[in-house]
């Protein structure tokens, strides 16, 4: 594998990957990436940018070698192949400072059936909001962050639902919001996040995780995590051996 080439596909999703102002791509999981496939010998990287509902269609037709991390669920592990852990991520929201309408959980909006929840399509939250009681007529779908956070800024929606950590980026980047984490489970009960990959691409995955279990937990990636605000709290219950 010492000269491939290696296409992953990524979403624009801070503080875990975005594009920046030069068009170069940044983020914790891509720094975990370059860090891991560096180590068994890739030699180039190319990003493609897409839309959360196609990157597992689109690693699953070999459009890309693989995707950046997102939840690992039942229903997703049918269509591809999960790496290892690479983080345990709660929810939140993101709100208008001060909270208005007191939105603290997916129960506090199915409770305020004037609330409006902005979410975006194939992403985990959708079904937890549902599941919750939030009702159809509450929910209102974005293609992307970046067109959920606009809406939201122009008050036509009440909240935002995505991983807490990515709520304090938004709300660190937009004056007028404020992140609202969910208290969440202990333990296993947390979510897990994967990278993930076509499942007859075995080689690329086993080499994948092999170093993974080699770098997860090291003092190394702890410190390039927390630049990102990913701390122990994410990485400690899915760090192999308890590193």
């Amino acid at each position: 594998m010492n000269t491939k080439n290696i296409k992953i596909a990524y979403v624009d999703e801070p503080p875990f990957y975005w594009t920046q102002e030069d068009k170069s791509v940044k983020g914790a999981d891509i720094e975990l990436i370059e860090t891991v496939l560096r180590e068994i010998g890739v030699s180039s990287i190319e990003y493609q940018l897409t839309t959360f509902e196609e990157l597992l269609p689109g690693v699953q037709a070999g459009r890309w070698d693989m995707n950046v991390p997102i939840f690992v669920t039942d229903e997703r592990a049918k269509d591809v192949a999960f790496s290892i852990p690479v983080w345990a991520l709660g929810d939140g929201f993101v709100v208008h400072e001060g909270n208005p309408k007191q939105l603290t959980s997916y129960e506090a909006v199915a409770i305020r059936t004037d609330a409006k929840l902005g979410l975006i399509p194939g992403q985990v939250q959708v079904e937890k909001a549902k599941s919750s009681g939030v009702s159809d007529s509450q929910i209102v779908l974005f293609k992307d962050q970046q067109e959920v956070i606009a809406a939201l800024l122009a008050g036509k929606i009440d909240a935002f639902a995505a991983t807490a950590i990515g709520n304090n980026a938004i709300a660190d980047a937009n004056p007028g919001l404020a992140p609202v984490p969910h208290e969440n489970s202990k333990g296993d009960n947390v979510p897990i996040g994967a990278f993930s990959f076509s499942k007859n691409n075995h080689e690329l995955l086993q080499a994948v995780n092999e170093q993974l279990r080699k770098y997860l937990g090291s003092a190394h990636h702890r410190k390039r995590m927390a630049k990102y605000g990913i701390t122990a709290t994410e990485i400690d219950s899915i760090v192999p051996n308890g590193i």
